[in-house]
Parts: C-alpha cells; sequence; structure tokens
C-alpha cells in the first residue's frame, strides 16, 4: 500500500517550481522598457508611418500610451493576484480553462516567438551590420546583409545570442540589462547633444556629403524630396491633425508599444511581486519612458532633419526606392553631423546596446510560459526541469532555439513563408485579448480569489479598477484586430499569413488533446489544474 501512495502521480510535477526571485522590480521595470524599445521597435515601426499620410504621428503615440496604461494596470491586477511565472497562461488556465490558457498561451508566447526571431534578425541588420559596414567603407558588403544567406547568418546570430542571455538565468540577465539600458541611454544623450547643436542647414550639408563619400550619390537631400514627390507622398505638417486618421495609426503604434507588460510572465521570479503599486509602476515606467523619448526623438528629428525629409526618407524606404541604399537608420543620419568615421562607429555601437539589452526578450518570456505548461504535466515532464546553478529551464530554452533556426531559414530562402510574420503582433494581441477578458470576469468567476488578491483593494471613487481596466483593454485590442485584418494598409493580413496563424492554433489544441489523454491513461485529470496554484 505504500508504494502504492508513493507512485501515484501529482496533479504537479513536483511540490514547487524550482525558481527563484532573482529580480527586483527595478529589473522589471528597465524589462519593461527594453521590450517597448524606443530604438530597435521604435524607429523602425515609426519609418512605416507613412502608410497614413493625415495621421499625426507624436498625437498617435501620446494617445496610444495612455490606452496601453489601461493594459498596464489589467496585467498588474493579474500579476498579483497570481504572482507565478507563466503569466497568461497561468492567469487563463485557472480563469477561463485550462484547456483556453494553453492554446493561447502555446500560440501567443511559444509558437508566434519562433518567427520573431526574423523580425529581430532584420533589426540587428538595419540598426548595425549595414550603417556600422557602410561607415567602415564597405557599402557592398553592408548590402549582403540583405541577401538570403546574409538574411539568415544573421537570424542565427540573433538566436544565438538570446540562447546565450537566457542561458544566464536571471540574475546574470538582469547585469546585462542594466549595463546596455544605461550605455544605450549614453548613446541617446550623445544624439540629443547632437541635433541641439546642429542646424538643419548643417545637416542637409552633412547629409550630402557622407552620402557621396559612402554611397556616391549627388545631392542626395534633394533626391529624397523629389523622390517623395514622385511617389506622390506628402508628409503632413508636425502638430495635432483630425483625430480620426490618427487613430488609425494606433494599431501601427501598437507594434512596440504593446510590450510593456512582457516581463509580466517572468513575475514568479520577481520580488514584490505582490505588491499592486510597485508591479504597476515598473510596467508602467517602461510604457511612458518609451512615449517620452520617442517625442524627444520626434522633435529633434523635425528640428534638425527636417520634418518632410524624415518623413519622405521613410516613405521612399517603406515603398523600396530609398535613395539610400540602406534603411536611413536615424543614428546613422545624426552620426554623419560629425565628420569623422571613428565617432560614427562609436556612436552605432553605443545605440547597438539598445539590441543587445532587448534580444534577450525573444525567448526569456517565452521560456517561463513553456515551463508552466510543463509544470502542469500538459507538456512533457523535462520541459519543467531548470539547471541547479542559474535556474534556467533549459529544455524550455532549447523548445525556442532549435525550431526558430528552422524557420529562420524558411523565412531567408522563401518570400512566401517570409509574409507569415506579419500576424507576429496579431497573436500575441489575441493572447492579451483573452487575459483582459479573465480579469474581467474575475470577480466573478473565481469570488474568493478576487476577494484575496491585492487588486480587489484598487478602487476610485468605490469601483474596482482592474476590472473596468480590462474592459478598456478589450477595445484596445478589439479596435487593433479588426484594423489589422480589415484594412491593408497594415499589411498583416494576406491570406497565407493568417492560415499560417490558424495552423498554430491547430497544432496548439492537438497538443493540449493528447496530453489530456495521454495523462488520464497516467492517472492525472489536467482539468484538475485550473483549481490549484503551484508554489514557487
Amino acid at each position: 500500500m505504500a508504494t502504492s501512495e508513493q507512485t501515484e502521480p501529482t496533479l504537479f510535477l513536483r511540490k514547487a517550481t524550482g525558481l527563484v526571485r532573482g529580480w527586483s522590480v527595478r529589473d522589471a521595470t528597465i524589462y519593461a522598457c527594453l521590450s517597448t524599445n524606443v530604438v530597435t521597435l521604435g524607429l523602425y515601426e515609426i519609418s512605416f508611418a507613412s502608410a497614413f499620410p493625415k495621421s499625426q504621428l507624436i498625437t498617435s503615440i501620446i494617445i496610444s500610451g495612455v490606452w496601453v496604461s489601461f493594459l498596464v494596470i489589467a496585467y498588474a491586477g493579474l500579476v498579483v493576484t497570481i504572482p507565478r511565472a507563466g503569466g497568461d497562461y497561468v492567469w487563463q488556465s485557472r480563469i477561463l480553462g485550462s484547456g483556453i490558457g494553453f492554446v493561447m498561451a502555446a500560440t501567443g508566447w511559444w509558437f508566434i516567438l519562433w518567427l520573431w526571431a526574423p523580425i529581430y534578425g532584420n533589426i540587428l541588420s538595419a540598426e548595425l551590420f549595414e550603417p556600422l559596414w557602410a561607415t567602415l567603407g564597405y557599402p557592398g558588403q553592408a548590402a549582403w546583409f540583405g541577401t538570403h544567406t546574409g538574411i539568415f547568418v544573421v537570424c542565427l546570430i540573433t538566436i544565438a545570442l538570446a540562447g546565450v542571455l537566457v542561458s544566464l538565468g536571471m540574475a546574470g540577465y538582469a547585469r546585462i540589462q542594466k549595463w546596455c539600458f544605461g550605455g544605450g541611454l549614453v548613446g541617446f544623450a550623445v544624439i540629443v547633444v547632437l541635433l541641439l547643436s546642429f542646424s538643419h542647414h548643417s545637416f542637409v550639408s552633412s547629409f550630402n556629403f557622407e552620402a557621396h563619400k559612402i554611397f556616391g550619390l549627388s545631392n542626395a537631400y534633394a533626391a529624397t524630396t523629389s523622390g517623395a514627390a514622385k511617389l506622390g507622398y506628402t508628409a503632413p505638417a508636425l502638430g495635432f491633425g483630425p483625430l480620426g486618421p490618427t487613430l488609425l495609426l494606433v494599431p501601427m503604434m501598437l507594434f512596440y508599444l504593446l510590450w510593456p507588460n512582457w516581463g509580466t510572465t517572468l513575475y514568479g521570479e520577481v520580488r514584490g511581486a505582490s505588491d499592486f503599486r510597485r508591479v504597476f509602476t515598473g510596467m508602467f515606467a517602461g510604457l511612458w519612458i518609451t512615449v517620452l523619448l520617442s517625442i524627444a526623438f520626434l522633435l529633434l528629428f523635425a528640428k534638425t532633419f527636417g520634418w518632410a525629409f524624415y518623413q519622405d526618407a521613410n516613405a521612399l524606404s517603406a515603398n523600396l526606392k530609398g535613395v539610400l541604399p540602406i534603411w536611413p537608420y536615424p543614428v546613422l543620419l545624426a552620426g554623419w553631423l560629425v565628420h569623422n568615421a571613428a565617432f560614427q562607429v562609436v556612436l552605432i555601437l553605443l545605440m547597438s546596446l539598445w539590441f543587445f539589452g532587448w534580444v534577450g526578450t525573444l525567448f526569456l518570456s517565452s521560456t517561463r510560459v513553456i515551463f508552466a505548461a510543463a509544470f502542469d504535466r500538459v507538456l512533457p515532464d523535462r520541459a519543467a526541469q531548470v539547471s541547479e546553478k542559474r535556474r534556467v529551464p533549459v529544455a524550455s530554452l532549447v523548445l525556442m532555439l532549435l525550431p526558430a533556426a528552422g524557420l529562420s531559414a524558411l523565412y531567408a530562402y522563401s518570400t512566401t513563408f517570409a509574409t507569415y510574420t506579419l500576424d507576429a503582433t496579431l497573436v500575441i494581441a489575441v493572447t492579451y485579448l483573452f487575459s483582459a477578458i479573465a480579469v474581467v470576469i474575475l470577480p466573478w468567476r473565481k469570488p474568493e480569489m478576487w476577494r484575496a488578491s491585492p487588486a480587489s483593494r484598487m478602487k476610485i471613487a468605490g469601483v474596482p479598477i482592474v476590472p473596468v481596466a480590462g474592459v478598456v483593454t478589450i477595445g484596445l485590442i478589439g479596435f487593433s484586430l479588426y484594423e489589422w485584418l480589415s484594412n491593408d494598409l497594415y499589411a498583416v493580413n494576406k491570406p497565407s499569413s493568417l492560415v499560417y496563424m490558424a495552423c498554430m492554433y491547430v497544432l496548439a489544441i492537438g497538443i493540449y488533446v493528447t496530453a489530456r489523454v495521454v495523462r488520464r491513461r497516467q492517472g492525472v485529470d489536467l482539468a484538475l489544474i485550473n483549481k490549484e496554484i503551484p508554489v514557487e
């Protein structure tokens, strides 16, 4: 009888997760700021705003920041209610049901992140390798990074970097991101000084000089403005315009401003995760630091580059008709104000710290979702094993690394497959939508859990703010999903991309159904996991 009791399977893999709280809320704040990332995601995404020529860019960023702030409130409420590693998966499986939780989390935090590897790789190429090689006097080598093999090599470098950083463990990664964030802010300050010190006239002459020296182009500034005119593009004036067209730019700005909660899957390893104000402040500060830096960048670009020129250069690049043979990276353009290659190289390298502090976000958050699902016995047990020294779920990391490398090869060498990445944001937004629904129904679905949560005590005029924030978040994501799926200007509603997205959901459903059958034969009922919360 004793032997039988010892071998009887348990609901969870073991009594405790084995993870440790290796981060402070400050570490989580830096992670939130790097996840939204004004340089790697912000500058890149802003360059496509020309698709909405009647929209006001700065206004749309402010509106997006305000709207996403409600998402921060909703997610802070979920974190303090169930402060466990796994984030969306744990909350949705406990509030909405184990099947919904796994399917949403597997697609939004596991499968789709394989396709983010090429996105990160493209940014590494556009913001480091191409401008660096061009500055060093090798424009031909810079162009190589846009070839099929160049894209694949950069993707592999990106995957390797992310894997190494995640393998350092939470404490090790925290140190790296702190130094990268600090160095990145120094680079930002240098650019601020440059753009404040030089006039628009100085920039025009510097741009023409460097474009001719590096790429052999003549009168590149005038060619940019005339090229935009031939394209039929007219840049909107900098200011406040009609609200309707500007609102249409919000779903595009979400491609970089939707991620202040990216670290919430890690809050089982963050000290102070049960304190609503500290959790909220961390994500809120990360979001608004990015918003304010974005506005500062754009105002300085308008002052020194010229607002129309900056928009014209982006419009030409977005339509593959750029005067420069590489993306007009604003950091590169700012560096051209000083005619010294060594200075320009140092500035590019300094600003690349924004990427190196950010690249670990590619896999770090996802490994905890895979870990949590394995700890709940939905995935094989090995995915929930953690290394003794650094408390890293190594098998979960491998489940991110290997598929990402394989799909990066398909992305690099297949134009058709490359379009599948278009829904990379949409799929994650759907996962967020279900968490917003979960936080809205939490007081009714799990009343005891809600009453015990610090979030239930956050009220304004007697009204709990967390469920209300969930409703506003549903509005944000619902509006964005509608626009993404119905408006071709966002370029995310191609049939092939949507079919790929649907296949990922089918795969997740298949894995969950298989796990239910296998675990039932082993004497484990996975439906019971939504009644229990794992111990950290």
